[in-house]
């Protein structure tokens, strides 16, 4: 096998489940746009209707090997299968309903060389990209780092991916089984991250739609992804003075980034927006009464959504404080209190 150090070989995993003309979509625009740096496309046909099955097997590019699974396993199950059937150094799983729209393997090869720790990088998706990569801190190799992996599209060590024992199975037919996956690489000191110099275009929802069956998916596989890991349920409302994260006191940003590391959401408030944020799941607006009532209303509905704890950081002023610790009397929230060093 190539070294990394050299030529990485490069092989592409699809898992497909119908949705016909998105998947040829799909294998068109890889063939168009990386056939040149990759090595093989693995198709893993998990049991889909006839139609979807006889375009497959209709196709003719000579990179393409397609598998017919005897019965429907669930994307999980059908990625591990397709990867372990793949010796390659790296290897770069796309959902079907991707189209690639340029070679943009060079950017996210570039980001694995430059960081040695880094075992998993997505493009970004849609059109948002270049007006959302500036807010960001860039990681040596351009990548935005990332505490919550999405499996829609990700080039990954295929080494790291087959020790980690891949996707787990008990997620079945799909949802959340990135993000355990992603989880445990973190857990493992491993780094992910997003690189806003690639980009893809992602139709979600085609195998099974936005109907009853994806809503059974998701709720089955988010209760017991948040068994698995309780701490992700934290949602943490974070509201502070003039401050930008590099002057943050070391003991309030290492709290912070403990939050996202675990699986939860921060959502850090300040007087003004700021320029520099240190990875995706940082979220950051400016504080005020509207803010803080929109936050703490939303998702009261789903539990996994709500508030669940207050940080007050230094240099709040007391109108806020007030209004802060109001909300926090009422809804029974957990609130802490940084002193200033």
């Amino acid at each position: 096998m190539t070294s990394e150090t050299a030529a990485p070989i490069i092989d592409v995993v699809i898992p497909v489940y119908n949705a016909a003309e998105l998947t040829k979509r799909c294998i068109d625009s890889v063939i168009a746009c990386l056939g040149s740096s990759i090595r093989t496309i693995h198709i893993q046909d998990d049991a889909s209707a006839a139609e979807t099955r006889a375009m497959l097997d209709n196709l003719s590019y000579s990179q393409l090997h397609v598998y017919h699974a005897p019965e429907n396993q669930g994307y999980g199950k059908s990625v591990n299968d397709a990867v372990a059937r793949s010796d390659a150094d790296w290897v770069l799983v796309l959902n079907s309903d991707i189209e690639v729209l340029n070679n943009f393997l060079p950017s996210l090869c570039g980001a694995f060389a430059a960081d040695p720790q880094l075992a998993v990088i997505s493009p970004m998706e849609g059109d948002s990209a270049e007006t959302q990569a500036g807010r960001y801190v860039r990681q040596p190799g351009g990548y935005i780092a990332t505490y919550r992996f999405r499996g829609y599209a990700f080039l990954i060590r295929r080494a790291v991916f087959q020790a980690m024992g891949g996707f787990d199975a008990q997620f079945g037919r799909g949802y959340y089984e990135d993000t355990d996956l992603g989880r445990r690489l973190d857990q493992q000191g491993w780094r992910m991250g997003v690189h806003p110099d690639a980009t893809v275009r992602h139709e979600t929802g085609a195998s099974f739609g936005r109907g009853k069956a994806y809503r059974e998916l998701v709720q089955r596989n988010r209760s017991l992804y948040l068994s698995r890991y309780p701490l992700a349920r934290q949602n943490v409302l974070a509201v502070s003075g003039d401050a930008a994260w590099a002057g943050l006191p070391s003991r309030i940003a290492d709290s912070m980034e403990q939050v996202m590391r675990q699986g939860g959401r921060l959502h850090w408030l300040t007087p003004a927006s700021l320029p520099q944020l240190p990875c995706l799941q940082l979220r950051n607006g400016k504080a005020g009464f509207k803010t803080i009532v929109k936050l703490m209303l939303r998702g009261w509905s789903r539990q996994d959504k709500r508030i669940t704890a207050v940080w007050i950081l230094p240099g709040v002023p007391a109108g806020l404080r007030i209004i802060l610790a109001l909300f926090v009397r009422v809804y029974r929230l957990e609130m802490r209190e940084w002193k200033a060093d």
